[in-house]
């Protein structure tokens, strides 16, 4: 039963001493996780994973569909990217979308993880578009703590994550300076430089250029990967690599809003957990009912 989440339509529709009130509930319930996040301790035999969702919160529905599914314990991991560049049949989608996924996360802490992108680290190196501020006020008003609250909540989440299967998962990138005796020190120092490679960086097979941080070589992922004993990376971020594993199946980009449908579809990763991955080739790509769509008022 689901008669404690807000939908995400719902939420659009809260007063402001309602959603002041959901706030207050969160802020007691989401966890801060590490900036690498180990899944190993997570108990579930496969994991649903999603990319940039950008305020598609009727994606997102379809998204906690799938991992509700009674077959199977699963994980849900999102990539970043959950607010900003709202479809047009959204109404204020970043705050609902947000909205939600916290909930969830909320709800199920042992098994949701929601991983910052560069349109969560807004404090520590501003993003454009951002659409997330502007929403909050013209639903409930002025008041700037609303905004800083739900951004406060969204920071919560791991910058990267890792599970002894194989993936190493992040929006962007990865430390490119590592000590081979001890990997994960290099995600201790959670200043602007890390925030930069691993929310901002693009893969080298993108035609895309931020200029946020170097883009990061076929090479250069490899050398990562073989220092942390993992196999491949799952990531967003990059819009045209939508659904193409490039380096050799070991870089695989999800995005999972009909804002950038054109380059890839709308599509989820669905991979086992309880076996050893050489590459990203066992990963399952799943197109979500939402792509090609467009809905209504009342949808």
């Amino acid at each position: 039963m689901n008669d404690d989440i807000v939908g995400p339509a719902e939420v659009l529709s809260l007063t402001a001493s309602e959603v002041d009130q959901l706030l207050d509930r969160l802020e007691k319930t989401v966890p801060t996780r590490p900036t690498l996040l180990d899944l190993s301790s997570f108990r579930a035999d496969e994991a649903i994973v999603f990319g940039d969702t950008h305020g598609d919160w009727r994606t997102t529905e379809r998204i906690v569909d799938r991992y509700q599914e009674p077959t199977r314990r699963r994980l849900l991991i999102g990539l970043g990217d959950y607010v900003d560049r709202t479809p047009t049949d959204c109404g204020a989608g970043s705050v609902a979308n947000a909205l939600y996924l916290l909930q969830w996360t909320a709800r199920d802490p042992e098994r949701i993880a929601l991983i910052q992108g560069n349109h969560e680290t807004v404090r520590t190196i501003q993003v454009r578009p951002e659409s997330l501020s502007a929403e909050v006020r013209d639903l409930w008003g002025p008041d700037p703590l609303r905004y800083e609250r739900l951004i406060e909540l969204l920071g919560r989440g791991p910058l990267a994550a890792f599970h002894p299967s194989g993936p190493y998962l992040a929006h962007a990138g990865f430390p490119t300076r590592l000590d081979p005796a001890d990997w994960k020190a290099a995600f201790d120092r959670r200043d602007e430089r890390l925030v930069a490679q691993l929310a901002w960086s693009e893969c080298a097979a993108s035609r895309i250029r931020r200029g946020g941080a170097a883009p990061f070589s076929e090479a250069q992922l490899t050398a990562f990967l073989e220092i942390a004993g993992l196999s491949f990376m799952l990531r967003g971020h990059d819009p045209d690599l939508t659904g193409r594993s490039v380096f050799r199946d070991r870089c695989l980009t999800l995005h999972s809003t009909r804002v950038y449908e054109h380059y890839g579809g709308v599509i989820v990763g669905r991979l086992a957990l309880n076996c050893r991955m050489r590459d990203s080739s066992p990963v399952s790509i799943e197109h979500l009912d939402t792509e090609g769509r467009t809905f209504g008022p009342g949808a």
